[in-house]
């Protein structure tokens, strides 16, 4: 073969000489703009955008679920066969835990080719009160420094909906979730149930992520419930919003429009390299 054979010339990106839409990244900005457009604004509060690393798993055999795709896929929120769950073994928080730091370790070396990554380590205890109002579902939510004992906030979370992220190819799985966090004033009796957060926080850009060891009591005679999360927030609800405003805004500028889908882009894939990097075993 000769050597002007065998040299791949340039090539266009398509035949419109534009890449395609990438259809996962727009079905997710789609989903969350409409959750966003949709919200009950007269509750008020913010919008929590959020990922969740963990399985998702078959309802009856209580398996990880083996679907007939070959590649990550969000499902159909009305396949209502599968249920997500988020915990992992403490292996696994170990694993992503020395991930983190190395990655914030290098993060501060000159040339490195993405902004710093910051780090701080929070104790908080979550106090969990029922409602008031017997029809709500939502319970109030009391989050204290677990040292100094100052509330941090008192609100009630609404989950306005989930997507379902499944990859065959990985050793995790991942949820969307849109939520709504209204601030409420504080309650009165005893807790329902209480939490305890050992959280390390990394926080890169316009992104938060939460490695969390979680000790849950629901009594005095009860025992406690240990559980290991990982999961990617957009650091500013503010910022959500006022992009997804402008989204399909006439009146702004091009950069003003996309700004929103830019931001749901990257959110999209710090999870992809979080999932990406979860080993092959560990999930529960």
């Amino acid at each position: 073969m000769s050597a002007a054979a065998s040299n791949l010339p340039p090539l266009s990106l398509s035949i419109l000489g534009v890449e395609p839409l990438d259809e996962f990244i727009r079905e997710v900005a789609d989903f969350v703009h409409h959750m966003i457009s949709t919200r009950p604004e007269q509750l008020g509060g913010n919008v929590e955008l959020e990922a969740r690393i963990g399985v998702i798993k078959d309802k009856h055999s209580g398996q990880r679920s083996q679907l007939p795709v070959l590649v990550e896929t969000i499902l159909n929120p009305e396949y209502a066969d599968v249920r997500f769950e988020s915990n992992m073994s403490i292996a696994q928080h170990r694993h992503y835990n020395t991930l983190l730091n190395n990655l914030m370790t290098s993060s501060l070396q000159p040339g490195h080719l993405s902004t710093p990554l910051q780090y701080t380590h929070q104790y908080l205890v979550d106090n969990f009160y029922a409602s008031d109002n017997p029809r709500d579902r939502e319970r109030i939510r009391v989050t204290r420094d677990e040292k100094s004992g100052a509330v941090i906030e008192c609100m009630k979370k609404m989950r306005l909906a989930d997507l379902n992220v499944y990859s065959p190819k990985r050793g995790a799985d991942w949820r969307i979730s849109v939520s709504l966090e209204i601030p409420v004033p504080p309650p009165s009796g005893p807790p329902t149930h209480t939490r305890r957060k050992d959280r390390l926080r990394y926080t890169h850009e316009e992104f938060v992520i939460d490695l969390t060891q979680v000790t849950s009591t629901t009594g005095p005679s009860a025992p406690p419930e240990v559980l290991h999360e990982l999961e990617l927030e957009v650091a500013r609800p503010e910022l959500l919003l006022v992009a997804a405003a402008k989204r399909s805004d006439p009146n702004v500028s091009e950069h003003e429009r996309s700004a929103f889908d830019e931001l749901i882009r990257a959110f999209v894939n710090n999870a992809r390299i979080l999932v990406r990097n979860s080993g092959d075993s560990g999930w529960h």
